[in-house]
């Protein structure tokens, strides 16, 4: 175990990997307590606003972001200067991301429902991310021998072959599958064998005069989503904070 963590966690390459993946989620988990303080009206902290204008913080993230992305190319990643880069860099990432839905909807839906979707890319992004500094590299090349890496053709051929594989399982709606089957082999393989999601596009497009497999592809959907929706919510809400009540209509009205 302890030649594992130095080969894969403490390579020092992948330092200023570690070091942002730290940041960014460091920074997601004090930003949600923050703001989940300010919804509640307690402790010192409060919105900050400019000329009567509310500044969100993925203002603050993009030019993080972006000052923490050029000072990594600019700097040698060995060094003390990549490490600082880094480290902003997941400053800029965790306040990015943290308002995902935000720039996803062009509206401010924080503390609504549609705000979950921060939650699910922060939470992903930081699994890829662990997953790269564990050691495993994109579309299975990292199954392959020293002798298979020189091989050009085989090597494109591995990747052309697991991006197929990720092409078809985000075609069949199953689009975290498609992601991580991106960095961890065989499982786009599995997202790609089994039945579609009965809105995906490939649903739509071959399930059309199958009413069998549109029928079990209704019935597994119904009984995943029955299964896993309302606790992944609850985690989404323990983490992120529970949204705000959709306000009560009035029968008749849209």
């Amino acid at each position: 175990m302890g030649h594992w963590w130095e080969r894969n966690i403490l390579e020092p390459g992948k330092l200023p990997l570690l070091l942002a993946l730290a940041a960014f989620v460091l920074t997601f988990l004090v930003t949600r307590i923050v703001t989940r303080l300010i919804r509640a009206g307690k402790g010192p902290f409060g919105n900050v606003s400019a000329g009567g204008l509310h500044i969100h913080h993925v203002v603050p993230g993009v030019v993080l972001t972006v000052i923490g992305g050029f000072g990594a190319v600019a700097s040698d990643r060995h060094g003390f200067g990549g490490a600082i880069a880094a480290v902003i860099f997941g400053i800029g990432a965790g306040l990015v991301l943290d308002e995902f839905a935000l720039i996803l909807h062009l509206d401010d839906v924080y503390w609504s429902a549609e705000g979950r979707k921060s939650v699910e890319v922060v939470v992903l992004t930081a699994a890829l991310v662990g997953l790269l500094l564990a050691g495993f590299s994109p579309f299975g090349v990292n199954d392959l021998t020293q002798d298979e890496l020189q091989d050009r053709g085989g090597v494109i051929a591995t990747i052309a072959v697991n991006f197929l594989f990720s092409l078809v399982a985000l075609s069949k709606g199953k689009a975290r599958v498609a992601i991580f089957g991106a960095i961890v082999p065989l499982l786009a393989l599995a997202g790609a064998l089994r039945l579609a999601r009965p809105t995906s596009p490939w649903a739509r497009r071959f399930y059309v005069h199958r009413p069998r497999a549109r029928a079990r592809a209704l019935l597994r959907a119904y009984r995943h989503d029955r299964r896993w929706a309302g606790p992944r919510r609850a985690v989404q809400d323990w983490i992120g904070g529970r949204p705000d009540p959709l306000p009560a209509r009035l029968p008749g009205r849209d």
